[in-house]
């Protein structure tokens, strides 16, 4: 007779098996049962969910000879009890069933199928039953288009624009129309980082969850968060290594270097993971490099019941500050010069190392309840020469530049949360529940600023070199100090009232504290100490089982801040960011095959800073400001046959300030936010029919026109790039290789993703051609 055996706290031979107000705690938060759906199983997840193995049942022991019996008979029947046990097979190990496991999973990622990863909506519920969108780029997706940093990632999904990356040093995300470098919202594994650059191969995927996530994640601008997800130990042995090569012209070259190995260690459940990768580049335009450094170890364990995951990644790096170029604001066009020309010198760069240590454990304690906590500190120091234009003059070239730079910044981020989910009857009305809490101490600080005046240089006809980095400190510009200190409690239910319907309710206590200013001797700009309840609610109709309607009402919160001198102290008593945002649309997830949401969204934030001179020439601030996004996205991924596969987006976004003091910003629309963005890629896999195993790709990304100023005094013009790539699977004395050629900007199309002012608009890179080979192990 044959059994079925399962793990994760299933049955196994007919039984069950278990496996072994103060603010001072950065968490003591309440703490969660989760229930996980097996449709949402990560590729760590899917490690302690293995497949069902079968087994032989244990044969009955034989009953002991008679003395009436024989030798030869005795003989003979021990002969068939040792055959009947050398036919029994062995049962799988959990490295045999992990790969299997990992096996199964490879059609779905390659068809760009995924679902979000649990840490983003803190729970395991499937998208179809939660009422926010949420778009996932999965991890094919990375594999193919091999993206350097977030802003390339997030071409993929609706409605997303760049805005002042700090001469690219900085993610810089808008959302919905909303955001800006440093507001919190990039989130790894579900906890918030600093460092400020967030992508790096140590990345799986990443997801996007769209419009005010106050809720589960405190303070936050309105548009939303953005969650990057590890790459996890896992349970079988395998490994890789990758060179790659790669130009911007003839002149202008750079090698990659990756190793990726992950394992189990012993039989009992624990794993490892490295990652090791560097990079050295030059720079695209006329000076310049890009080096960068990682190295990231990590171990898990998979229980029975229980899963710990460790993992630390350590970066040094070093790449071009690098403003861009200038807009003419009579003839409203960039700059004539070739793209290539920088307006800078060569030691403008940004150099600097970064931390990030994360711990979770999750505990199952049925098959309704489960406890999730985790940990995160993430901490970057860097320093940066930031020579940069004052003024400059369109018709004879004259510029005329300050010698600037930042020595000694320092940013960290020390945050803790514990959550229980899971589920409970109430009558005939099913009840999911999320509740718990979390802690956050971050610190942003600049210790030396230098402000210094130099020759100017004629841009038509630039000498470099005749200039140095700029010694003279500013002490009433340094010490830039930014401390944000919060604890919160939450809670939210999705209440099924039938098995189609259900309502969806949640409220967020929050306490916090800020504190910021500048000087030497310092100045406090900003003193703050609220508390804030925070509610959400919303609808869920599923029409099918593959497609749901949904509504939601979402709240946000920041607190108004600013480190330098406006003529008043931020305090209390200044109202902080508030958003609203209704939102309404369609999910859908076709034959697990293709998915997708069509969302109509109406977001409202009041209470923005704005400022106004009074008749004493005093700079006043004040917090009557309003702005308004209003829009309609549409994200689809999957695969449309065995052969296509596909991600595409769209989005329309109006955003614009509807209330200021400052009657020059009245009406205007929120800079760098375009009104319309659209992309659409596609693979073509050819299967069987060659060989070895060929994917050609491409597709290409639109972004409209967007204000280069909060005042739309000029336009960044819109643009269309196309990128392509093939990728080519073959066996070289039975060891997998893999070649991959990739091209970024296809046409070399020369755009402006983004603008500080018409003096700072940043350029994009220019056509890349990169050449890897993979080989596995």
């Amino acid at each position: 007779m044959k059994v079925r055996a399962f793990v994760d706290g299933q049955r196994v031979s007919g039984h069950r098996h278990r496996a072994g107000k103060s603010r001072a705690g950065l968490l003591l938060g309440a703490a969660v049962l989760l229930v996980e759906s097996p449709s949402n199983t990560t590729t760590a997840q899917a490690q302690s969910a293995l497949p069902p193995v079968t087994v032989e049942a244990p044969a009955q022991r034989p009953k002991p000879a008679r003395a009436s019996e024989s030798p030869q008979r005795r003989t003979q029947a021990a002969a068939r009890q040792r055959s009947r046990n050398a036919a029994t097979p062995a049962a799988p190990t959990i490295s045999e069933r992990a790969a299997a496991a990992a096996a199964a999973q490879q059609a779905a990622k390659l068809g760009y199928r995924a679902m979000p990863s649990s840490t983003t909506l803190r729970s395991g519920a499937s998208p179809l039953d939660t009422s926010q969108a949420v778009n996932v780029v999965p991890e094919q997706v990375l594999k193919d288009q091999l993206p350097r940093n977030i802003d390339d990632a997030l071409i993929n999904v609706s409605g997303i624009t760049q805005t002042n990356t700090l001469a690219g040093s900085q993610d810089a995300v808008i959302r919905r129309g909303f955001g800006d470098n440093r507001d919190g919202s990039i989130m790894r594994n579900g906890m918030p980082v600093v460092q400020g650059r967030s992508f790096n191969p140590a990345v799986e995927s990443v997801e996007v969850l769209k419009g005010p996530a106050s809720l589960l994640y405190g303070i936050m601008d309105p548009g939303g968060i953005v969650n990057t997800i590890s790459k996890r130990p896992e349970l079988y042995q395998h490994g890789s290594v990758t060179l790659l090569g790669s130009a911007f012209s003839a002149s202008k070259t750079g090698a990659d270097g990756l190793l990726d190995v992950t394992g189990p260690i012993g039989d009992q459940g624990l794993a490892y993971r490295f990652i090791g990768y560097g990079v050295s580049e030059d720079y695209w335009r006329n000076f310049g490099r890009h080096r960068e450094m990682l190295v990231a170890p990590s171990l898990a364990w998979y229980g029975q019941d229980t899963t710990v995951q460790l993992n630390y990644e350590h970066r040094e790096f070093i790449y071009p500050f690098d403003r861009g170029t200038a807009f003419n604001p009579v003839t409203k066009a960039p700059l004539a010069v070739p793209s290539t020309r920088r307006l800078d010198e060569p030691f403008n760069n940004t150099w600097g190392t970064s931390d990030l240590m994360q711990a979770s454990i999750e505990h199952r304690f049925n098959q309704d309840w489960k406890l999730y906590a985790g940990y995160s500190y993430n901490t970057e120091t860097f320093s940066a020469n930031q020579l940069r234009i004052s003024t400059l003059n369109f018709t004879t070239g004259v510029e005329t530049r300050s010698n600037d730079g930042t020595q000694g910044s320092l940013s960290n981020a020390s945050y803790g949360t514990s959550y229980i989910s899971g589920s409970f009857w109430l009558g005939n009305m099913r009840n999911e529940v999320v509740f718990g809490g979390d802690g956050q101490y971050r610190t942003i600080y600049r210790d030396n600023l230098i402000r210094q005046a130099t020759p100017a240089i004629n841009v038509y006809n630039p000498v470099y070199g005749l200039v140095g980095p700029g010694t003279t400190v500013s002490n009433s510009d340094s010490a830039q100090t930014d401390k944000l200190g919060q604890w919160s409690l939450f809670f939210q239910d999705t209440l099924h009232l039938t098995e189609r319907f259900a309502l969806v309710g949640g409220v967020r206590y929050m306490d916090y504290d800020q504190i910021a200013g500048r000087g030497k001797p310092f100045v406090t700009n900003t003193n703050v100490s609220q508390d804030k309840v925070l509610p959400l609610g919303g609808a869920i109709l599923k029409l099918t089982e593959e497609v749901s309607l949904y509504a939601s009402y979402t709240e946000s919160l920041k607190p108004n801040s600013t480190i330098a001198p406006i003529g008043i102290v931020i305090d209390s008593n200044v109202a902080p960011e508030e958003g609203v945002s209704y939102e309404t649309g369609v999910k859908f997830d076709l034959n697990k095959r293709i998915s997708g949401t069509l969302a109509l969204y109406d977001l409202d934030k009041k209470n923005v800073q704005t400022t106004k001179t009074n008749s004493a020439g005093v700079v006043e601030l004040h917090t009557v400001g309003r702005a308004r996004s209003r829009g309609v996205e549409l994200d689809v991924t999957g695969r449309l046959t065995d052969s296509w596969a596909l991600i595409g987006s769209y989005g329309y976004t109006d955003a614009r300030v509807t209330a200021s003091e400052d009657v020059t910003l009245l009406g205007k629309k929120l800079q760098n936010v375009a009104l319309n963005t659209a992309s659409l890629y596609l693979v073509y896999d050819f299967g069987t029919a060659l060989p070895g195993q060929l994917r050609l790709g491409g597709g290409a990304r639109y972004v409209g026109d967007r204000p280069g100023d909060a005042i739309n005094s000029f336009f960044l013009p819109s643009y269309v790039v196309a990128d392509i790539f093939a990728t080519y699977e073959t066996k070289y004395q039975n060891t997998p290789v893999i070649y991959q050629l990739n091209v970024k900007n296809l046409f070399d199309t020369v755009y402006y993703p983004s603008a500080v002012n018409n003096l700072n608009v940043a350029i994009g890179d220019a056509r890349r051609v990169s050449l890897s080979a993979t080989v596995k192990f």
